[in-house]
């Protein structure tokens, strides 16, 4: 039997709306506040959520975030006597299946009522189906398949091999864990990673910037607030603490926190409880807390902006993110799978990469890592009109650097790694040194000609010449 609970604060609703689904076939419980609902969801699982948009502790989105982070296997229908498109668009993309309006009318309410449930049971049997992370498939159909099965790939080498073994050796454990990295190398997706291989996967993974909090907003962010507990508090909010209960809270660039909030983490963390602002009740967690962060927060405690009893808190657990410079092929196999998923968000179908694109990867360093290979594979998608990316579709800092890795290996390198003696006459001499200006002003104006040709104290046909002469387009 299909379990429905009815989330309204007028008790005639509730119990009408209980009756008709009762004799439709549904087995029906009611609350009439937010805490009340998610004390019952907390101990007993239902199909559907129909639930009134204005309730007194709080209201329809906050319920509605909730339940989809706590409970995604839990439809969701929003009820509410005001009309109104904008907030039915806004909340149907937030994860409602639905949004009706006051009065209620017993056929369109079952009808929309089956049609979630139908729905939400098709998403959960999505969900059910096994992931793999293993070896990529050699042809596209193959890759193709297996992509659409992963949220993530990790890579095959010897770095991402040893990534997988030391999150496998800590997922089993309630150890607290520092993830180390420059930014862009994927992180949370770790987090998430180490979070579905533990225990607590079937609980909730909460992600929360700490790099976009303010002072004012931590407090509430982090503990949550009731009802009235300062100007503007409307409704009672949850905090992040409160929301992972049972689950992993994940701390993204967590030395971006002032000294403030540090001192009331810790006493969280240490103490295993958190209070409501504005409350004195205090609610008991069990929080398995991974941390992020591109800086030294050893650094960052010799300056005094970081507090070193917090760090030796999370510090139970230290992983290094290699770069993606340092992780050798698995740059194409990042690409691949950027290029399928471009592939499905733009509608599109281009196959792969030019010979010519291949190894501008391989050898450009990736400042922004998994990141920025993933923006510029969106746009090359974008730009390309045929099967194969080309390099016209790179942005120009990507294109031009294997071209300047190739002039210096020309230039300087042998092919058994030995340094060759240079061709000393004035000609070769002056050609380096014009190359090598050019490609610096270039770089300082970030690629842009007229800028560079003003620098250069000439015009931008004579520069477009010379990067025509030195094979630098």
């Amino acid at each position: 039997m299909k379990r429905i609970l009815i989330v309204d604060d007028e008790v005639n609703i509730g119990l009408l709306l209980s009756k008709f689904l009762s004799r439709n076939g549904f087995e029906v419980k009611t609350a009439t506040s937010g805490a009340t609902a998610f004390e019952i969801l907390g101990n007993e699982s239902f199909n559907l959520v129909l639930c009134d948009f204005r309730l007194e502790d709080t209201d329809g989105r906050e319920i509605l975030k909730r339940i989809k982070l706590l409970y995604p296997r839990t439809g969701v229908i929003i009820i509410t006597g005001y009309s109104d498109i904008k907030l039915a668009v806004e909340l149907i993309k937030m994860g409602a299946y639905d949004y009706i309006t006051k009065p209620l009318y017993p056929d369109e309410i079952l009808n929309t009522i089956n049609k979630a449930i139908e729905t939400q049971q098709a998403l959960n049997e999505e969900m059910d189906k096994p992931k793999s992370t293993s070896d990529l498939p050699k042809n596209r159909e193959a890759k193709k398949a297996s992509f659409e099965q992963e949220d993530y790939v990790i890579g095959q080498s010897p770095a991402a091999k040893e990534l997988i073994r030391q999150i496998d050796l800590v997922a089993p454990t309630n150890y607290s864990v520092i993830l180390i990295g420059e930014s862009g190398t994927g992180k949370e997706s770790v987090a998430k990673s180490i979070h579905l291989k533990s225990p607590r996967r079937d609980k909730p993974f909460v992600a929360m910037d700490c790099g976009s909090l303010t002072k004012e907003l931590a407090g509430s962010e982090f503990f949550g607030h009731e009802k009235g507990s300062f100007t503007g508090a409307l409704y009672t909010k949850i905090g992040h603490f409160e929301m992972a209960n049972g689950g992993t809270l994940f701390l993204d660039e967590v030395g971006n926190l002032s000294y403030e909030i540090q001192a009331a983490l810790l006493r969280t963390v240490q103490e295993r409880k958190v209070k409501r602002i504005g409350s004195t009740k205090e609610i008991d967690l069990d929080v398995r807390i991974i941390v992020a962060t591109n800086e030294n927060l050893i650094d960052a405690i010799t300056k005094g902006r970081f507090r070193e009893d917090l760090y030796h808190r999370f510090n139970e657990f230290g992983i290094y993110m290699p770069p993606l410079r340092e992780r050798g092929k698995d740059i194409m196999i990042f690409a691949e799978y950027f290029l399928f998923s471009a592939n499905k968000e733009l509608d599109k179908e281009v196959k792969g990469f030019s010979a010519e694109v291949e190894e501008c990867f391989l050898t450009y360093p990736w400042p922004g890592n998994v990141r920025e290979l993933k923006n510029v594979l969106r746009r090359a998608v974008l730009l390309s009109e045929g099967d194969f990316i080309q390099s016209k579709a790179l942005p120009l800092e990507i294109s031009t650097h294997s071209k300047v890795s190739a002039f210096e290996n020309a230039m300087d390198i042998s092919t058994n790694g030995h340094i060759k003696e240079r061709k000393l006459d004035l000609k070769n001499a002056a050609l380096e040194a014009e190359y090598e200006t050019i490609l610096k002003v270039l770089k300082e104006v970030n690629f842009n000609k007229t800028k560079a040709a003003q620098l250069l104290n000439i015009d931008r046909k004579t520069l477009y010449n010379k990067m025509k002469a030195i094979n630098l387009e």
